[in-house]
């Protein structure tokens, strides 16, 4: 750790600007949430960098993360996409994103939001982690496990444990702001 950031995002520009300005704040919009399920979940088994850098073409690409528009999208839709080099030309985690987009209508159907449904699982609060440094981050917990668990029962895809950590990261639910970091303290609700 540099005495001001979290030692993972030092790398590059995107990954600093990313981390204090979005990374570990709450979220509790469902389009916010439905943005951050599709680039976590694109990012499955790639860095994180590869999908910051990629971001805009992933807008373009799903309709500003609209998920009942990307829910709408076809086998027409994949093709074009598998050519698109702006996103991860994957078709798997394509078609996931649009089936995704489908599962996460349905939470929004159940439970009036996708943000009341996710939140339920922290007790609608900020679990907040004092780690000393990066080593004192888990990969993934128990609660990501469930998590998981229920959006893989929910029809969900390439949302495994570790993906979910990083998502109840990115999303706010986890303070993993390491002790020391400067936006530790800004990031809390």
């Amino acid at each position: 750790m540099d005495n001001l950031r979290c030692s993972w995002c030092l790398g590059s520009p995107e990954y600093i600007h990313y981390h204090d300005t979005e990374w570990g704040i709450p979220i509790y919009d469902d389009h916010s949430l439905f943005e951050c399920i599709v680039l976590e979940s694109a990012q499955a088994g790639l860095s994180w960098i590869t999908i910051l850098r990629k971001r805009d073409g992933y807008r373009a690409a799903f309709h500003d993360f609209d998920p009942h528009k990307v829910a709408n999208m076809t086998e027409q839709d994949v093709v074009r996409l598998l050519q698109d080099e702006s996103i991860v030309r994957h078709r798997a985690k394509i078609e996931a994103t649009i089936n995704n987009a489908n599962a996460f209508l349905k939470i929004v159907d159940e439970f009036g939001s996708f943000s009341d449904y996710f939140w339920a699982f922290s007790g609608h609060k900020v679990i907040d982690n004092h780690p000393l440094s990066a080593k004192d981050v888990p990969a993934l917990t128990e609660l990501s496990t469930l998590l998981s668990k229920d959006l893989k029962k929910r029809g969900f895809k390439f949302l495994g444990a570790t993906t979910c950590y990083a998502f109840m990261q990115a999303t706010g639910m986890v303070n993993d702001h390491v002790i020391g970091c400067t936006a530790r303290e800004a990031h809390k609700s």
